[in-house]
């Protein structure tokens, strides 16, 4: 134990064994006893050393026998051996204190423990070491497999910049992370990582083992909807025990020796069966569904590519005034719906496009670049206009474009269908690659490691994000092992194929950036809205009913006000923010090593006054909370139900240099020709179940504002702020009920329609379509 005289000085340290008294609630106790001088002052530190052969996960330390009650140490911490370990452990009390106001004998211990974080940056990590280091993503294949097509590009530098992630060479299969960092097995957050691992090692090999042809897919639509009821039969589930850690995929019938594989219906499916057909619900999910963040104001016009001619072909658009003038039937023209902010666009044309001939090099994939173009209605809502498909130049043919609109003939009916097919399928690879993986699991390590490396624990800052940040580097390595890697879920189940996390590389060159992070500014950014002091939040929506928009902003405003309390009690002025020379060299570390390959971005934020430190903080944990719930725990509820959401086209358009055969089939039965462009059997399933356990919250999962740190206790105003975060937390579920109810939001109340609940603070354990959780932990 550390203590420090008045004088700030470290005193010498008191020693005492700990021994085993017993159990209580679960947890092994361990006693020791010591006499503490009257004259002490308080103590700073506890140092703890493992004499047993096996690890040791510390929860918390309590010293007892001083006149204001026990001191409380909170560890949360695994203590290897001393044997294994070098290093005695550091825990520090739970007050917190800034670099500058740290007494002196603990400056020693900062350092230190900040230093043992760092590493050397040399030799081969150890299963228990707690070193944070940066390294590019090069290990994503297997350039030494030469029996099949696994080498991928290194993510990382001047060529295919992106974040960096942990160090993490491989140690006996699996991925280097820093011990405190894995998933706690004495809590029941295991739960997420062992389903997930069950999924990718037992369920998804059952299930390519079930279906012998990869190619076969559904000979018609009663087939997918016996998923949900009939089930797949998949024998060799039975060898692998999955019936207690599945029990939502898992069931068995009775009477019947053999283990079936059936799924829930999802929201979208329990709601309204046929919605996937309806345009109306098309257009609602750019605003209410699980992407939210690709939807933007049209502002320029006519539409053109920025590609060049030469490579890719003409740049005009085939959506044209004159078509878009008739789509709107004489209601207005286009240039008066520009000037009244009514035309509005996903547009995945000139990201796409230079991958279009790579991916439809792959088996079994079709891809085009694309723009889809919706006008708004006096209600609010969104209505298509057209879809616009383009194949660039290729095998000698000149490049392919056409614009497609909803119609009253059966063909065009039909060839709209699968237009929409194929831009949903844009969409979900858009989802799954940009708005959620890099956005989120990505581009928030770096701030982890960058905390863990610059940030004491004592630091106050260091103790804001760090609910945030739990867990978040182990299922990334997860996700690195099995979900993004070469040949992984990603790449065999969406658009891009091989290709999958090179484009999101490329994206993120070109158009990630922090400033644009913040909910109000990626709002603003895609012209979604302007500033307006006089409006809610202070910003004016060009789509008043914007079920994401509308709940994030309320929830944004709800952390940021947490924020704002927590850094004004801690930096009562600026000057402290500019001479936090921990605080400094997390922000430059971020900038200019994790993110590195934007490091000479103008956009960066300064970190010189307490407002720059609110805004960046603010930013961040948005990012881990509100982002991260608003593209993942929907997955299912709308992806559940793949005709809803295919992830990918095998097929081009019917009018795209077709074979007589496939113009007969395409005449004869759309249906067929339709259910040939849809993914797989293998496909639709395989993501079907990992979209089942992506969505699921674990029975304690730690949801946002729900409970307070213990170093949140400590200082009476920040305890007092943090209880005023957690009410008005409270207040957002009812705002958001009363929303739902309302039948004017015709995006969020209406027949068959689901309810915008993705940003309500708190969820029942399940796949629920709500929720928002400390940290990105799944």
């Amino acid at each position: 134990m550390k203590q420090w005289e008045e004088t700030g000085k470290e005193k010498a340290t008191i020693k005492a064994y700990a021994h085993r008294t017993g159990k209580k609630e679960g947890e092994v106790l361990y006693e020791a006893e010591f006499k503490v001088p009257a004259y002490f002052g308080e103590v700073g530190a506890v140092l703890v050393e493992n004499e047993h052969h096996k690890e040791m996960h510390v929860t918390q330390i309590l010293i007892h026998g001083f006149i204001l009650g026990p001191l409380r140490f909170t560890c949360n911490s695994w203590v290897h051996p001393k044997s294994d370990s070098p290093h005695t452990r550091i825990f520090f009390t739970n007050k917190s204190y800034l670099p500058s106001q740290t007494p002196s004998g603990l400056k020693r211990m900062r350092e230190k423990e900040l230093n043992i974080m760092r590493g050397d940056g040399v030799g081969q990590r150890n299963s228990f070491e707690r070193v944070y280091d940066y390294d590019t993503y090069n290990d994503l294949g297997e350039p030494d497999n030469h029996k099949a097509d696994l080498a991928r590009p290194v993510l990382g530098g001047s060529d295919l910049p992106y974040p960096r992630h942990p160090e993490s060479e491989k140690r006996s299969g699996s991925v280097y992370v820093p011990r405190d960092e894995q998933f706690s097995e004495i809590k029941g957050t295991t739960f997420s990582a062992k389903t997930v691992y069950s999924v990718l090692h037992a369920v998804v090999p059952s299930l390519e083992t079930a279906i012998v042809d990869p190619q076969l897919g559904f000979p018609h639509f009663t087939a997918v909807d016996s998923l949900y009821n009939q089930g797949m039969n998949i024998p060799t589930l039975k060898q692998h025990g999955l019936t207690s850690v599945l029990p939502r995929l898992v069931k068995a019938i009775h009477n019947i020796e053999e283990h079936i594989l059936r799924f829930e219906p999802p929201a979208i499916f329990n709601r309204n069966r046929f919605s996937w057909f309806s345009d109306e619900e098309f257009s609602r999910q750019t605003l209410a569904g699980l992407n939210p963040y690709s939807i933007k104001l049209v502002t320029e016009w006519p539409l053109k590519s920025k590609l060049d001619v030469d490579v890719y072909g003409p740049q005009e658009s085939a959506i044209t005034t004159e078509l878009v003038e008739k789509a709107i039937l004489g209601y207005m023209t286009v240039d008066q719906a520009l000037k009244q902010n009514r035309l509005f666009m996903l547009d995945y044309h000139d990201a796409f496009l230079p991958y279009v001939n790579k991916v439809r090099g792959l088996k079994g994939l079709s891809l085009y670049g694309s723009r889809t173009l919706f006008i708004l209605s006096e209600d609010q809502t969104l209505r298509p206009l057209a879809i616009e498909l383009t194949r660039p130049p290729c095998d000698g043919k000149d490049q392919w474009k056409q614009a497609f609109t909803p119609n009253w003939d059966a063909t065009s009916c039909w060839l709209w269908r699968f237009a929409k097919a194929h831009v949903l399928a844009h969409d979900a690879g858009y989802h799954q690659l940009v708005s959620h993986w890099l956005r989120t699991h990505c581009c928030t390590e770096p701030y982890i490691i960058a905390t863990n490396r610059q940030l004491s624990a004592m630091h106050p800052i260091y103790r804001l994000l760090h609910p945030h940040f739990r867990y978040t580097m182990e299922i990334n390595a997860l996700a690195r092992e099995a979900l993004i890697n070469a040949g992984g879920i990603i790449e065999s189940s969406f658009s891009f194929g091989k290709y999958s996390l090179e484009l999101s590389s490329v994206i993120y060159g070109s158009e990630w950036r922090f400033d644009h992070q913040a909910l109000p500014a990626d709002l603003i950014s895609r012209g979604m809205a302007v500033e307006d002091p006089t409006a809610p939040h202070g910003l004016k929506l060009h789509i008043e009913d914007y079920p994401f928009a509308n709940d994030g902003l309320v929830l944004w405003d709800i952390l940021k006000q947490w924020v704002s309390d927590y850094v004004n009690h801690y930096y009562p002025k600026s000057s402290l923010v500019e001479s936090d020379d921990e605080l400094q060299a997390w922000w430059t570390e971020i900038r200019t090593v994790g993110h590195g390959d934007k490091k000479d971005e103008p956009w960066w934020p300064n970190l010189k006054t307490t407002e720059d430190l609110i805004h960046i903080i603010t930013t961040m944990i948005w990012v881990t909370s509100g982002h991260h719930a608003a593209v993942n725990f929907g997955q299912y509820g709308y992806g559940g139900y793949f005709p809803n959401r295919p992830t990918l086209t095998r097929t081009p358009m019917p009018t795209e240099d077709p074979t007589e055969e496939e113009r007969k089939l395409f005449y004869e039965k759309p249906e067929v020709t339709l259910l040939k462009c849809f993914p797989s059997q293998i496909q639709a399933t395989r993501v079907m179940t990992i979209l089942d356990v992506l969505s699921n919250h674990s029975p304690d999962e730690e949801y946002i504002g729900e409970n307070m740190e213990a170093a949140f206790e400590e200082a009476a105003a920040i305890k007092a702020a943090f209880e005023k975060f957690s009410g008005r937390l409270k207040e957002l579920e009812g705002i958001i009920d009363e929303r739902n109810s309302n039948e004017k939001l015709k995006n969020r109340n209406g027949a068959g329609v689901v309810p915008y609940e993705l940003l309500k603070p708190v969820s029942p354990p399940g796949v629920t379509c709500m929720g928002v959780p400390n940290s990105i932990s799944i």
